[in-house]
């Protein structure tokens, strides 16, 4: 357990960097406006367009009559914002980054440059960048559905639903949520997309520790919008110690302590 609290605590480490360094807590907090406007405008359009959507799906429903047109065409329409803001909810981290790359590498590299030691840079043109980071979120994004497909399925077993399997969403939500923040720093080391999630399963509850919690908070946009820049500047924290583990403050006794077994792997990829 100390691992999951080791990994919150660089969520808060971040917060604090940015509190305490104000000029790039605005900074950073840039790519999250321009993201929010767009979302709040597409979901305003939905919330418009929905229902029209609806009827031209289901011209089966025009001879209904009265209340069944209303109740299946009523509930379709609430299903189709539901799920619009569902996509805004998972994909809102994604694009706020890629939005926000050039942004997001200056807050990360001034992270490191602040901490000491080499600040690394990934020496590729922007938009070799963008493109890298816009595959990659796209992969995650791939992967996420797949178990969220899955996930649903299991929804509908009694009692195991409603209780372990949102616990286990949460779980896959924040370990690839902590994926796409680390990307950042991870990138301009130049480790791939396939190394990064190895470097994160050797230390699955220390990146559960950070991302459950950040997962948690970003499921009201706004609330991510202000917390982006420090869970950026956390992430790069993060990744500098998985990164170069004898950096790392040591784990306590218990389950946590076991996991420090795997800390020599990501010492490969330091290289």
């Amino acid at each position: 357990m100390s691992d999951l609290g080791a990994g919150f605590g660089y969520l808060m480490k971040g917060q604090r960097w940015v509190a305490q360094h104000g000029r790039w807590f605005g900074f950073g907090l840039l790519p999250g406006l321009v993201t929010l406007v767009v979302y709040a405008g597409a979901l305003i359009g939905l919330g418009y367009g929905a229902d029209d959507f609806v009827g031209w799906a289901t011209p089966f429903a025009d001879d209904w009559s009265s209340p069944w047109q209303g109740i299946l065409r009523t509930g379709l329409t609430g299903l189709v914002f539901v799920f619009g803001l569902f996509l805004a909810v998972i994909t809102f981290t994604a694009v706020t980054l890629l939005v926000g790359q050039p942004f997001y590498e200056s807050l990360s590299e001034e992270v490191d440059r602040s901490e000491g030691g080499d600040v690394p840079e990934s020496g590729l043109p922007l938009w070799r960048e963008l493109w890298i980071s816009a595959r990659d979120s796209v992969r995650i994004l791939l992967r996420v559905a797949l178990y969220g497909i899955i996930l649903f399925a299991c929804g509908f077993i009694p009692v195991i639903g409603q209780t372990v399997v949102p616990a286990i969403g949460f779980c896959v939500s924040g370990y690839f949520l902590a994926e796409e923040l680390t990307a950042v720093a991870l990138q301009r080391r130049g480790m791939v997309l396939k190394d990064r999630l190895a470097l994160l399963r050797g230390r699955r509850m220390l990146v559960l520790g950070f991302g459950v919690p950040l997962t948690l908070a970003f499921l009201v946009p706004v609330v991510a919008v202000f917390l982006m820049p420090g869970a950026v500047a956390g992430a790069t924290l993060l990744a500098r110690d998985l990164v170069d583990p004898d950096a790392a403050p040591a784990p306590g006794p218990g389950p946590g302590a076991a996991d420090s077994g795997d800390a020599p792997a990501p010492q490969a990829w330091s290289a």
